[in-house]
């Protein structure tokens, strides 16, 4: 395996068939129509340059991706093992944030109110990706006990590891840095103003990327593009801005593993079918009952299902159809009651 590769995060899994004697790089970061790539060049040393497309070229890439290099022009999308996706913010598309990921750093800042259902909503899109949530609490010092914020986290997502961090103080960097070992390619997510920067820069040693802190407190740390940084634990971070919408794309699948407890109470139910609703033998609800399920993560894995539902009647012109009918129907007849 090419070392310069492999200190880009190539791995095993990563394939590169076909690509016998060809330049191969891994994206940077994605302007649109032109990108920034880091690749072998023909003499074995490494180039770095942004790269138009070739006309043919019949996927955009993005940060992670790797390509093919053909005259300083991206050639070729490397087949991807993963993808970070959401809904594009048209509400038509799908939006890639970055490809062939192993683990998404989900930055929570613990001076905000937590946000359950962002982070319900995160990680279930993460887990659809195939990549591996962590939880990263940032800005911890100072304050004399941050379990109860940990314990909180725990108890929503259960699964999912959680990690107490400071930037200022170096608490739990260490540990993160444990997490991104060679061959690991990594993902921060967050909200504006998490401390992502700010958790980068105390993993390198470094004060990239800052910038003065106004009056009004805005824009701290702000980071303005997807950069990709080869770490000094031998992994490799994708810096990604924030996220400002809600919205993530929902799967069965990822919910099923966001909800593994629940879907495996579900196996134990009199009815295949069960809804967890009233319904007669339905072994979730008597979880809920007896204590072994709170009653708040039911509660969140019936509202997830139902946007999931929405969802999928979204990406169904058909259900849509017929679900208006309905509603019209049932509008009707509560017209002509009298």
């Amino acid at each position: 395996m090419n070392p310069i590769l492999q200190r880009l995060g190539l791995t095993e899994l990563d394939s590169l068939d076909d690509t016998a004697g060809m330049n191969v790089g891994r994206v940077v970061i994605s302007h649109g129509a032109s990108a920034d790539v880091i690749w072998v060049g023909n003499d074995d040393l490494e180039v770095d340059a942004r790269c138009e497309f070739e006309v043919n070229l019949d996927l955009i890439p993005v940060a992670g991706d790797w390509v093919v290099i053909r005259d300083g022009r991206i050639a070729k999308v490397l087949p991807r093992r993963s993808e970070l996706r959401r809904p594009h913010p048209n509400g038509r598309d799908v939006q890639i944030l970055a490809a062939n990921v192993d683990l998404v750093l989900i930055v929570v800042p613990i001076d905000l109110a937590l946000n359950v259902r962002l982070l319900e909503r995160l990680s279930i899109m993460v887990w659809d990706s195939g990549a591996r949530p962590l939880v990263v609490v940032t800005k911890v010092d100072g304050l004399s006990d941050a379990s109860s914020f940990e314990n909180d986290i725990e108890a929503e997502l259960p699964g999912v590891d959680v990690l107490m961090t400071s930037a200022a103080n170096g608490l739990g960097i260490d540990d993160l840095g444990g997490y991104l070992g060679p061959g690991v390619t990594a993902v921060m997510l967050g909200a504006s103003g998490a401390g992502k920067t700010s958790l980068l820069n105390a993993l390198e040693g470094s004060s990239e990327l800052t910038r003065t802190v106004g009056r009004s407190g805005e824009g701290r740390h702000a980071t303005t593009t997807r950069k990709l940084y080869r770490l000094r634990a031998g992994g490799v971070l994708l810096d990604i801005p924030g996220i400002r919408l809600l919205d993530v794309m929902l799967d069965e699948e990822g919910l099923s593993q966001m909800f593994e407890d629940i879907d495996d109470l579900t196996e134990q139910c009199r009815f295949r079918n069960c809804r967890h609703q009233g319904d007669d033998g339905c072994a979730v609800e008597a979880a809920v009952a007896s204590g072994r399920l709170s009653p708040q993560r039911l509660e969140t894995w019936r509202r997830m299902r139902s946007e999931l539902a929405n969802y999928e009647r979204l990406r169904d012109p058909a259900a849509m159809a017929a679900q208006r009918k309905q509603r019209k129907a049932t509008s009707k007849g509560a017209k002509e009651k009298p």
